[in-house]
């Protein structure tokens, strides 16, 4: 045999790889040994994998390689997300890039789309680690989307239901206004951004005075109904009980006294803009103030706002500055360093928008789950993780779970005519609950949400789902497998991913879906 003089690893790696694949070298089914399992976080099949990813799977590999040596019978569990609003992002832009809109398609010729899109970058994602040599079962793979994988989530989404964990309602929400989707609060990056503060100057109604109140958004003035005051601040005593003339719409909106009042912010006066303020809608709740949406769900001003309607939101905020300094009432405008949120995904600002979503109450789901990390019944390494998994978990909100897009598990919501609606595994399940509400309905008077549920909602499921245990919950792999071992996966998604995994662990199965936690970076 001749010894090459120059070392080829390209070669050699593989060689070895196909013999391994060859020989069933990684692959697992329950036996007598002790079980060592490790699900693969599954990478978004928007591209193709990064350092990260090297990193992370080598990390799983040394850790499924070594329970082989050891004797274990080791289960790597490979597999990709299908990651709604990245992937539906990266679609958008390539049929954008041929010349097609996605408004000028039906659902099902996007989808097809999507589905090509799919396929393509999937495959490249699972070429990439096997050429990393990764000692996964391929005869494993899932894929968050596969048949099996999305009957999971719709039985966890109905079941969920019905147990009146999850609801519709109308609320606040962060919306992506690229993206044209609501996002939950972890989806939403703050930054610190050198901005403007404003003061702009509001009639007293019946008088000619007026007070200056300051603000970074001059072009939600078009949809304030009222202004705010501490009612201990002694220099608005003379407000109490009076009226202001919001500038440009001239719409006389009451004076209201709330503690919530800052009084060293800006003037001490604030606006109220129930529609597009976390805070104001509070605030206008509390109060019983109007609620005027001048925004279109592209960020452009609807005819609400009454000025400059179809423009983008930064071009209006432009605009109304420069109506304002025409007409005197801008008194001065500062630099000022805020936060600003933006969209994960598309690095757009957010803007806070009264939205009819779907939700999931947390709170009973988070206690078991923040209960056993804290006992050490779940590990994370390195431990000083542990504070800040505690701080989300005792400050937990009711998570968002609906996304207005057409790539994901489309909720299995059926409306009635009469705008009621039934929550039921599939369409023939929907019908005949209707019936029950409407006996003379029929099939083509039931139509099903348009929304797609939050990309996490199928992951969340993973260790579960990749051996079915969701759908057949005795099967033999669950039992053999679950709980898993370890996962490998990135600090950023504690709360997104492993946190609500550990949730539905505790809910679906009753037991922790891994022991160990490490995170890298």
């Amino acid at each position: 045999m001749e010894i090459p003089s120059k070392y080829d690893p390209s070669k050699v790696e593989s060689k070895w790889y196909e013999y391994w694949m060859k020989h069933d070298m990684f692959r697992s089914v329950p036996d007598a040994r002790e079980p060592y399992t490790i699900v693969i976080p599954p990478p978004n099949v928007t591209g193709v994998l990064h350092m990260g990813h090297m990193l992370n799977n080598t990390i799983q590999d040394i850790l499924i390689r070594r329970a082989r040596l050891l004797g274990k019978n080791a289960c790597w569990v490979p597999g990709t997300d299908h990651a709604s609003i990245a992937t539906e992002a990266k679609i958008v832009a390539k049929l954008a890039a041929e010349g097609i809109q996605k408004s000028s398609l039906s659902r099902e010729e996007f989808l097809k789309h999507a589905w090509e899109w799919t396929h393509k970058h999937g495959g490249i994602i699972l070429e990439q680690l096997k050429k990393l040599g990764a000692s996964c079962d391929w005869k494993r793979t899932k894929f968050t989307m596969d048949d099996d994988m999305s009957e999971s989530v719709i039985h966890v989404f109905v079941d969920l239901y019905r147990k009146g964990l999850i609801y519709r309602g109308t609320r606040m929400v962060n919306w992506d206004p690229q993206a044209k989707t609501a996002l939950s609060d972890e989806e939403v990056e703050y930054r610190e951004v050198q901005s403007k503060l404003y003061y702009v100057s509001y009639p007293i109604e019946g008088s000619s005075e007026s007070v200056t109140i300051a603000t970074t958004r001059p072009e939600t003035i078009l949809g304030d109904t009222a202004v705010c005051i501490h009612p201990e601040d002694p220099r608005y005593t003379f407000l109490k009980g009076k009226r202001v003339i919001v500038p440009l719409v001239n719409r006389a909106v009451p004076v209201i006294e709330d503690e919530y009042v800052d009084m060293s912010f800006g003037t001490g006066v604030l606006k109220i803009t129930p529609a597009h303020d976390v805070a104001d809608y509070e605030l206008g709740l509390k109060h019983h103030l109007e609620v005027i949406d001048i925004f279109n769900e592209d960020g452009t001003l609807n005819e609400k706002a009454q000025w400059f309607t179809g423009k983008d939101r930064f071009v209006a905020r432009e605009l109304v500055v420069e109506e304002l300094r025409s007409r005197g009432q801008l008194v001065k405008e500062e630099n000022y360093v805020n936060k600003v949120g933006f969209s994960e995904r598309t690095h757009v600002p957010i803007e806070p928008r009264l939205s009819v979503q779907w939700f999931l109450k947390m709170k009973t789901l988070a206690e078991p789950a923040l209960k056993n990390v804290l006992n050490g019944t779940i590990k994370l390494h390195p431990e000083k993780f542990i504070n800040t998994y505690r701080h989300w978990m005792e400050n937990i909100k009711d998570w968002c779970i609906s996304r207005q897009l057409w790539w994901g598990h489309r909720i299995p919501a059926w409306y009635l005519p009469d705008g009621s609606y039934v929550v039921a595994h599939h369409a023939e399940e929907a019908l005949a609950l209707a019936k029950q509400k409407q006996p003379h309905l029929t099939a083509a008077d039931l139509k099903q949400d348009e929304d797609v549920l939050d990309t996490w909602f199928s992951s969340w499921l993973w260790p579960i789902s990749v051996f079915d245990g969701i759908r057949n919950p005795g099967n033999p792999d669950i039992q053999y497998y679950y709980p898993t071992n370890d996962l490998v996966t990135a600090p950023e998604i504690l709360f997104f991913w492993v946190a609500r995994m550990i949730m539905a662990g505790y809910e679906y199965s009753g037991a922790e879906p891994f022991k160990n936690v490490y995170l890298t970076g």
